[in-house]
Formats: structure tokens, C-alpha cells, sequence
């Protein structure tokens, strides 16, 4: 790795999915463009996705078959292990931790999110899952016949557990909710769910609502509600938090824990652009939100980058809107699912299963519109999804016609 020069005409703060985007548009956009990018990972970018699921459940549990490649293949200079303390938008610069200035032309944020962790609790059997050392770690603790508890009855604490039934551990998944996934998906599917996990060899605990840890001999789990459970490992999967210090510092807009971008991907400071988690964005179907998928990461890090580059070559160019809704998915043992917008079982729900019931479309609506769809072993169907989302707020397709619109299992 190189010395940190002293400016560069992109300077992109993280290392994950948007930010190799970022580089690889830039790139394209703008050949002689030097670029940096300042990640606190001591790894380089992978393809996250993969630390949960293809890691465990393919041939290769090697995360490095899921490197990116970045700094090779799209020029860039790759600082790993590199925190930024400091971004000074006045000045055009950003000071790392070692005290290392360097100026920039444009920036852009894709700091992305860090794990909730519990407050006060360092112990080596305590693990959690977002970075290749994450994965490491993690890997060295579920180790055949290992008791390894994971907290967390969503996203990430369901394809954990599913992911470590892989290993020869004894798997226990303790969560808050009466069912898995019950805040995503319908009695129907989160019970078939359930029964799948059960299946497996994985003992749930609903309603558990974890109070602390004892670090003894063995790890003791203590619920608000006076119940334990003993573990040789646990992993926690209690959500995730923006990593916005950088933005809320230099006082760049921030709403709903988030930064706010313009529809160019522009913060509220000049030549300071934002994309991935962090970024507050204008979705044209469903308003205001940030998403925490690879799908938006992908691409609005590749829109982030475009606009980059030409403001940089020439601000006469119009700039690209990121006009997209993301969408996100995830397998569960031999059942798989896409989705776009907002899976809320609080929202009015409408289930269409195919004759088998082994597939199934679920309308999520808020006042009569759709405000999500969830493709549940269907596939190829998310952007019929978007288009039925977009016609039934435009007031074109009513709720009666739904059954109609995407085929279960297609």
C-alpha cells in the first residue's frame, strides 16, 4: 500500500459494496481520475452478502473468494485500516486517526453501519456478523458440538442460525416476537418457517428478551423475565447503527438517524455525496427512507460515482438522479425470497399462493396502495413487483385486482 498523497480528485470514506461501486463508475466515467478510498476494515472490499450465506452453504468457506478486487480493477488507492476522524468540507480534506491529511475534489461518504452491541461486554465467545473478521471469528467458535445461541429473531439472526446448522454446532436462536421473522411475513409463512428451523435442529426461544451476559466458565444468557440459557458461543444480532459520527460532526443534515441526499446523492456540503446505508433518500414509489441492502448499495454507490466524476470533468453535465427502489432477499434453508418496499405485518396484508403452497405473493397496503411485495419462492418477479407497487399508488389498480397481477412460484 502506498503513502496517503497529498489530494486526489475522489476521496470515497469506506470500504464496503458502495464503495467499490463508487470507484468502479468513476473509473468509467473518468479514466485519469485518482481516486482514494479510506476504509477503518483492515480487508478490502467484499461481497458481504456472502459472510452470511454462500460462505456456509457452498464448497469454499474462504472469504477471500469473495473479494472484490477494487483497488485492482479499477486504480484506486486502497487504504485499509484507515479511520477517518475527521471530514472538513470547507477545506476540501479529511484527517485520518494517524493524523494523515489529504484534500479532495469530491467525497463521498459510504461508511455504512456497525452492529448494536451490548454496552460493557467484551468477551471473546461473543460474536457478531458483518465483516470478513466477523466471519472468522465466528467460524472459530461454532465448532462441532458447540452451544452457540444466536439473539435476534430477523434478518440477520435468522440466516445466522440457519448458516451455523452447517457446522456441526448446536444451535438455539432466542428472540423477542412469538414467531420468527413475524414483523416481516404473515402467520402463514413465519410458522412455516418456524417448522423449517425446527426441522433442522435448531431450538427456538420466543420471547426472549435478553437482559445481559454472564462471562463465567460458560456463557450465561439472563432474560428480562428471569429465564437463562447456557452457551459456548453466542452471536448477537440486535440490528444495526448508522455510522453517521463523520456527517453529524461537521453538522451535515441528518433525519431519521440518517444523511440526507439531495435526488443527485448530494449531502447538504458541498462536493460531499453519500450512498449505501447511511444515505436518507427520496425512493420514487415509496418517499424518504434509508435502506440497508446490497441491492441500494450497488447501485447508489454506481450513481454516487457517475455524478462524481462528471461534476469533477465538467459541471455543465446534467447529473444522474437515483431514482430506484431497492430491493432485498435472503434464503432460508430450501426457501428463498425477493422483496421490494416495506414488509410490515403492522400494514393490511393480502396472501396469493400458488396450488402446491410452496409458493406465495403477499401485498403489504397502507389506505388501499401498495407499499411492498414480498415474492416468496418466486422469482423473476421484482420488476412486476415495482410496477404493481407504482400503478396501485397512482390510483390505476385496486386491491381486488391483485391476485391477478404476479403468478405465485413464477
Amino acid at each position: 500500500m502506498s503513502d496517503l498523497k497529498h489530494r486526489y480528485d475522489h476521496v470515497i470514506i469506506g470500504g464496503g459494496i458502495a464503495a467499490d461501486r463508487a470507484a468502479r463508475a468513476i473509473r468509467e466515467a473518468d479514466p485519469d481520475a485518482t481516486i482514494a478510498i479510506l476504509s477503518a476494515d483492515p480487508h478490502g472490499p467484499v461481497y458481504r452478502p456472502a459472510l452470511s450465506k454462500t460462505l456456509w452453504h457452498g464448497d469454499d468457506p474462504d472469504p477471500h473468494s469473495q473479494d472484490l478486487h477494487t483497488a485492482e480493477e479499477t486504480g484506486a488507492e486502497l487504504f485499509t485500516g484507515t479511520l477517518v476522524t475527521e471530514l472538513l468540507p470547507a477545506s476540501h480534506s479529511v484527517v485520518t486517526a494517524r493524523g494523515h491529511r489529504t484534500h479532495f475534489g469530491k467525497a463521498l461518504l459510504a461508511t455504512g453501519a456497525s452492529p448494536r452491541r451490548l454496552p460493557g461486554l467484551h468477551d471473546d465467545r461473543i460474536a457478531y456478523l458483518r465483516t470478513i473478521g466477523d466471519y472468522r471469528h465466528l467460524r472459530q467458535l461454532a465448532v462441532d458440538g458447540a452451544r452457540v445461541v444466536v439473539v435476534g429473531g430477523g434478518y440477520i439472526g435468522s440466516e445466522v442460525a440457519a448458516a451455523l446448522t452447517r457446522t456441526g454446532a448446536v444451535v438455539t436462536l432466542a428472540h423477542a416476537g412469538e414467531r420468527l421473522l413475524e414483523h416481516l411475513f404473515p402467520a402463514s409463512i413465519s410458522e412455516h418457517v418456524q417448522r423449517v428451523f425446527t426441522a433442522q435442529g435448531i431450538t427456538t426461544v420466543p420471547g426472549f428478551r435478553l437482559a445481559g451476559i454472564d462471562t463465567g466458565p460458560e456463557l450465561v444468557l439472563r432474560a428480562e423475565d428471569g429465564r437463562s440459557l447456557p452457551a459456548d458461543a453466542v452471536v448477537l444480532g440486535l440490528g444495526a447503527a448508522l455510522n453517521t459520527t463523520l456527517a453529524e460532526h461537521v453538522g451535515i443534515d441528518l433525519e431519521q438517524g440518517a444523511v440526507v441526499v439531495d435526488p443527485q446523492l448530494r449531502t447538504s456540503a458541498r462536493d460531499v455525496y453519500a450512498a449505501g446505508d447511511i444515505a436518507l433518500f427520496d425512493d420514487p414509489l415509496l418517499g424518504l427512507r434509508h435502506v440497508e441492502h446490497v441491492d441500494h448499495a450497488e447501485a447508489s454507490g454506481t450513481v454516487a460515482g457517475r455524478n462524481m466524476a462528471r461534476a469533477l470533468r465538467d459541471d455543465s453535465l446534467a447529473p444522474e438522479e437515483y431514482s430506484y427502489t431497492p430491493l432485498f432477499f435472503s434464503d432460508l434453508f430450501e426457501d428463498g425470497y425477493e422483496a421490494v418496499g416495506r414488509l410490515d405485518t403492522r400494514l393490511e396484508m393480502r396472501e396469493f399462493w400458488n396450488a402446491e403452497g410452496s409458493a406465495a405473493v403477499v401485498y403489504y397496503l397502507e389506505d388501499g396502495a401498495v407499499e411492498g411485495v414480498l415474492l416468496w419462492n418466486t422469482w423473476d418477479s421484482v420488476p412486476r413487483a415495482r410496477e404493481v407497487i407504482t400503478a396501485s399508488q397512482e390510483g390505476q389498480l385496486t386491491a381486488e385486482a391483485l391476485e391477478e397481477q404476479i403468478t405465485p412460484g413464477g
